[in-house]
């Protein structure tokens, strides 16, 4: 019976995993080890910065939002105070957007807030 060669599937799956690792710098793009190491961390990143970047969006609309809020003369939790008292149901991203692009739209949903 002959012997189990493995050098096909070896490199494939180093071929496989170099794939990723394009655009890294030094011997983390062409080292099979280095490259390891560097595509687990980077995946870890990847998995947690998808994460982060929902909490940055939405402090980017609290403080669009809150900035229109001070124009018209109350503050940010003052407005989502009373728009939840008032029953309207609009969300931070389509507020922050009618804020930053509509201001006029923005001191009417104020003005039924109160």
């Amino acid at each position: 019976m002959p012997r189990v060669k493995r050098g096909v599937t070896a490199n494939a799956r180093r071929k496989r995993l170099l794939k990723h690792t394009k655009g890294f710098l030094w011997t983390r793009k062409s080292k099979f080890r280095q490259a390891r190491e560097a595509t687990l961390h980077s995946w870890s990143f990847m998995f947690a910065d998808r994460k982060k970047k929902k909490r940055e969006f939405r402090k980017l609309w609290t403080i669009k939002i809150n900035a229109a809020a001070r124009q018209n003369g109350t503050t940010y939790s003052q407005l989502i105070n009373r728009l939840l008292k008032a029953n309207i149901q609009i969300d931070r991203k389509v507020l922050a957007d009618i804020a930053e692009h509509q201001p006029d739209v923005f001191t009417k949903i104020l003005n039924s807030a109160k």
